[in-house]
């Protein structure tokens, strides 16, 4: 962590840490009796909600008064002046499988804006964090988007749109247009670490469909810290209520954002 890390940051890392610990804990031991299924595609298990709950109970202890956005429990209206986005597992359907690609992601707004976010990478002990106007870290040292410049050496970070299998079609039109011009695309599975992943410069752009505010809120201040860009499908600011979102380095962020209005306009809420 860094040495200025606030009072924010440091309750979220605590709450990241412990809940991190009880997934890897877990990991391995999902049975089908753990599982439950959301909606189609959209699994939860138990130790989703224990992680979540973990979470929820170390930042309720040192704010008792702020508000909670959490996927799998808390679905408050009223945002109050402070309140705390939280996914205590990203990329369950990979913890359930087993594949090496899920974190913890919590961030948290005031006045509606983003201005502290934390994603942790447990299996590899990666804690990436950002405040407003405090840089982007990870484990301590500070980090920024990548330096490419030309959409031909660009890697770029996807993720399928498992909740919108409807637009199926038109975002494999979208996946063909980039393929050809980037360098290569990667499908993870946690939003969350592809951001996170974005703005340490491992990869040079992002876009996904149908994301939940919890997915993106950690992320997009990180992205943002780091000296990159995030929009919604039409350059605006509303990913955390759309869940379309394009995040790049400011170079090419305008040459993704091209290529989704391209598919996209008009076809879906920005």
């Amino acid at each position: 962590m860094n040495n200025n890390k606030s009072e924010f940051i440091g309750t979220a890392f605590r709450a990241a840490m412990m809940a991190g610990e009880h997934i890897l804990k877990n990991l391995g031991r999902i049975t089908k009796e753990d599982i439950d299924i959301k909606q189609a595609s959209d699994f939860v298990t138990h130790v989703d909600r224990e992680a979540e709950q973990i979470i929820l109970n170390t930042i309720k202890q040192n704010f008792p008064d702020h508000h909670f956005l959490a996927e799998e429990s808390v679905r408050e209206d009223d945002r109050g002046e402070y309140r705390w986005i939280i996914d205590p597992l990203d990329g369950t359907t990979n913890f359930i499988h087993g594949y090496p690609v899920f974190s913890v992601s919590i961030a948290l707004e005031l006045h509606s804006e983003v201005i502290m976010g934390l994603v942790y990478d447990p299996l590899r002990h990666e804690m990436f964090t950002a405040e407003k106007g405090r840089g982007a870290f990870l484990n301590g040292k500070p980090i920024s988007v990548s330096s490419v410049t030309d959409l031909s050496n660009c890697l770029a970070a996807t993720g399928f749109p498992f909740r919108r299998k409807d637009l199926i079609d038109p975002y494999l039109s979208l996946f063909k247009n980039i393929f050809y011009k980037v360098s290569d695309i990667r499908r993870a599975g946690s939003a969350a670490l592809d951001l996170a992943s974005l703005a340490a410069g491992r990869c040079d752009c992002f876009f996904e469909i149908g994301l939940g505010p919890w997915d993106i809120a950690a992320g997009s201040i990180l992205i943002k810290e780091a000296g990159g860009i995030i929009t919604d499908f039409s350059g605006g600011a509303d990913y955390l209520l759309t869940g379309n979102t394009v995040a790049a380095t400011p170079v090419l962020h305008e040459e993704i954002l091209k290529e989704v209005k391209g598919v996209f306009s008009g076809k879906i809420d920005k």
